[in-house]
């Protein structure tokens, strides 16, 4: 069975599971692959979304904390509303987004960030790795002002020759970190999910003080 006939047909499964639980997109899957291996998410969780376009995580993250818990997502693009999910449009790498999430939750109140960003794809894949990098280290200074001590942090990041520095720099700001590779990801895909839990809270430093 030629590799790239079942890839799509394992692609057009996800989708079209998707479309019939009313999903938003098939990466849904993907987060739900990483809460049934990893348990990242709880009932009552106050849970930020970033990168949330289309708001299929947002949907799934929803699902998992019940009435009594909160999802706030976050893109750059425009999300069409869903009951009781509040989306703001923000652009993660500018602090005036961070200081609209922490006008809703206040400091260190978030029980886990998911971050699903991924960078306009260029092309050049040293370029792509090296801006989804920085995205991931936006979405780790996002923990820095909103997570919990003690909260769970995932991300998405494009492997490469950067990805060794993140991973040591993630060892040092949580007790458990793992990497995984959802089945919903596209088999030739780059991608890679950094499963962290139990964040380290540390003061943060004098050139990155609190947002005003």
């Amino acid at each position: 069975m030629p590799t790239h006939w079942y890839q799509e047909k394992k692609q057009e499964h996800f989708y079209k599971k998707a479309k019939q639980k009313g999903y938003r997109a098939r990466s849904a899957f993907k987060l739900l692959q990483i809460q049934k291996k990893f348990k990242v998410i709880k009932k009552r969780d106050t849970v930020l979304d970033l990168g949330a376009a289309p708001g299929s995580w947002s949907q799934i993250a929803k699902e998992l904390v019940g009435d009594k818990g909160k999802v706030i997502g976050i893109d750059i693009l425009q999300i069409k509303p869903l009951n009781e999910i509040i989306f703001l449009k923000g652009d993660m790498t500018k602090e005036e987004s961070i200081k609209k999430i922490l006008n809703l939750t206040g400091e260190n109140n978030v029980d886990i960030v998911l971050s699903d960003m991924s960078p306009d794809i260029s092309g050049n894949y040293t370029v792509d790795q090296a801006r989804s990098v920085f995205l991931c280290n936006q979405a780790v200074k996002t923990c820095d002002y909103l997570l919990k001590p003690g909260g769970n942090f995932v991300c998405k990041i494009f492997e490469g020759e950067d990805f060794p520095i993140f991973y040591k720099k993630i060892k040092n700001q949580f007790k458990n970190i793992r990497q995984f590779n959802p089945k919903a990801s596209r088999k030739s895909s780059s991608e890679k999910y950094i499963i962290a839990k139990n964040y380290i809270k540390k003061p943060l430093k004098n050139n990155n003080k609190k947002l005003n």
